[in-house]
């Protein structure tokens, strides 16, 4: 029989202990953050029908599913997002859920794409979701709760400082006010939407072709290039009318930001859509500004439409989804991955088999007391045994061989930097 494949999926991770530890350090962050802003963790099941996330604008989601028939015949796919989950969810309570909410959670995600630095088959994503706020509040919080993520895990925000990520901001009820004076709405309106998230992928000219076969001639595209090119609220209020509603709610946005202390990461950007058709107010992109790896990183929006488009009433929603793999690349790069040591407190070396129950009986009362604790059991040479407990950050070694079983008492040695002492304790205060 020929060995298996020892390598994971392409595209997918395996998590081996060191890297399990960064994961659960940056969750760790993630849930912090989210349970001090009064968020509420959920999940929701990694399988759906796919019908959740085929829409007519073609957003490349729908593309990059994951999908399959199940032995019943039903069109199944892997989650490539949690955000439709979620809005099944919140029409599954129905006026039963007392609104506002606000949840996250921290799913696994899938999609069939090109692998590229920065980029997986798989990544887990923090979600933070209010349901119910209408309020650009609710967008000024979740941009805060970003920020501090960002800063808790070691990158740079002060002001009077080139800031190392900012929030490049816009809302698509400019560009959808703007063409509406055109013409251009409805499932139209989607379908312009996910054209013009390509720009920057494509050229202006590809561009502008792609917009003409969703029946938006060379005229209006060069007027929807135009507008995409604004940056900052000066230049957009002369860019569009007074009675923009996009305009209005962008102001207000960074009258909220400056309450966080977060507008000086802000930046008003036009060329900002997200490619996903059911947003409706505010989008944004948390974007790398120090390093090489100058991409977004994590982004959200606004998606009041979401639960009317899947057949119930609509219901103000906002979130984002902030992935855990771009932000270890911009961490790695500044040279700010934490060191994170397995983190065993103690360990019980038995030299020989007969010692084994007075060791398990020791780290059964040192567990006790909420201690971390490994019996090594492997009977290797006495400096091998000290090496590897110094390894895994181990702080003392306990050390029972004959002699000291018949003595009544077991060696503790401490371990790590300074002077390593060795004292005697009687095998009775140890439990044994």
């Amino acid at each position: 029989m020929s060995q298996i494949d020892l390598e994971p999926v392409k595209g997918t991770r395996d998590f081996y202990p060191e890297d399990m530890r960064f994961r659960s350090w940056l969750f760790g962050h993630m849930r912090a953050v989210a349970r001090s802003m009064g968020y509420e963790e959920y999940d929701a099941c990694v399988l759906e029908h796919a019908d959740l996330y085929i829409r007519k604008a073609g957003d490349e989601i729908t593309r990059q599913l994951y999908d399959f028939k199940d032995k019943g015949d039903r069109h199944l796919s892997l989650r490539p997002e949690l955000t439709p989950s979620l809005a099944r969810m919140v029409m599954a309570k129905g006026s039963a859920l007392a609104l506002p909410v606000r949840w996250f959670a921290i799913p696994q995600c899938f999609r069939y794409e090109e692998t590229q630095r920065g980029r997986k088959r798989e990544h887990f994503q923090w979600n933070m979701d209010a349901v119910g706020i209408a309020s650009v509040a609710a967008e000024a919080e979740l941009m805060s709760a970003q920020a501090e993520l960002c800063r808790r895990v070691g990158l740079k925000l002060e002001k009077g400082a080139e800031p190392e990520v900012i929030w490049r901001v816009s809302n698509r009820q400019v560009l959808g006010h703007f063409l509406a004076g055109m013409g251009i709405e409805g499932d139209q309106f989607a379908q312009v939407c996910v054209c013009i998230d390509k720009r920057g992928k494509i050229t202006d000219a590809e561009l502008t072709i792609e917009l003409g076969k969703v029946g938006v001639d060379a005229e209006r595209a060069a007027r929807i290039l135009a507008l995409l090119d604004v940056r900052g609220l000066d230049q957009l209020a002369t860019a569009v009318p007074a009675d923009n509603p996009g305009l209005a709610a962008l102001r207000e946005l960074m009258e909220l930001a400056a309450s966080f202390g977060i507008d000086h990461l802000i930046r008003i950007d036009l060329s900002v859509i997200r490619g996903l058709s059911y947003y409706t107010g505010t989008v944004w992109e948390v974007f790398a500004q120090a390093g090489t790896f100058r991409r977004a990183i994590a982004g959200g929006g606004r998606y009041d439409r979401l639960c009317e488009q899947l057949g119930g009433a609509a219901v103000p929603m906002v979130g984002f989804g902030f992935g855990d793999i771009p932000i270890a690349e911009v961490l790695a790069e500044l040279g700010r991955l934490p060191q994170l040591p397995r983190g065993l407190d103690d360990v019980v070396f038995p030299m020989g088999p007969k010692a084994f129950p007075y060791a398990n009986r020791i780290a059964a009362h040192l567990r006790a007391q909420g201690r971390s604790v490994a019996v090594d059991y492997s009977q290797r040479r006495f400096k091998h045994v000290v090496q590897r407990a110094e390894d895994d950050g181990a702080q003392r070694l306990f050390i029972l061989g004959g002699d000291e079983i018949a003595k009544g008492v077991c060696k503790v040695r401490t371990l790590g930097g300074g002077e390593r002492q060795e004292s005697e304790v009687p095998l009775a205060g140890l439990g044994a």
